[in-house]
């Protein structure tokens, strides 16, 4: 089983996190599944969007994995306008978080609007998109999850809801429509 959820604002990605969970968001029965439900990746608590969640370990592992190239595409409101160094410094491969060692992969911005912008990224590092902005001297005021590979969060899939993907929707994900 794997499905396709618009994470709402608010809800964790983990069980063992208090609070209200995505996993409340689904049918009970859903709790019961052997193998169990996972997300791929997660979503911070604040962000929103498209979360994808499966009980096949080895889909999970390969749209996660950086060598998948599978895209996250995020869509951040900011705080700050945009200065214009952003794009290149995403870009770089260049970049250290603060308390990591290891460079980021480089990531594609796309600037819509003086504190808008799309962000693809092709690692999922903790809180990583928000910390890129911190380290360009922004802060993220709204985060939105908007695409992974070639699958878009459906337009007409309201907040809190899911919908099951099919075997065409998985090669949709991995651009083998």
């Amino acid at each position: 089983l794997t499905i396709l959820l618009n994470k709402p604002d608010g809800y964790t990605c983990s069980t063992e996190d208090p609070g209200a969970t995505v996993f409340d968001l689904l049918p009970p029965r859903f709790a019961f599944r052997k193998p169990a439900l996972n997300p791929v990746g997660r979503l911070d608590k604040e962000t929103t969007g498209m979360l994808l969640l499966t009980d096949d370990g080895s889909l999970s592992h390969r749209i996660i994995h950086p060598k998948s190239k599978l895209g996250k595409t995020y869509h951040a409101i900011l705080d700050r306008p945009l200065d214009g160094q952003e794009g290149g410094l995403f870009a770089s491969g260049t970049l250290v978080l603060r308390s990591e060692d290891k460079p980021l992969l480089p990531a594609e911005l796309e600037v819509l609007g003086e504190k808008e912008a799309l962000l693809t990224l092709h690692e999922g590092r903790y809180h990583q998109a928000r910390r890129m902005f911190a380290a360009a001297g922004n802060h993220v005021i709204s985060l939105k999850r908007i695409s992974i590979g070639g699958m878009k969060l459906p337009d007409d899939l309201p907040e809190g809801e899911w919908m099951q993907l099919d075997e065409d929707d998985l090669k949709v994900l991995f651009g083998k429509s």
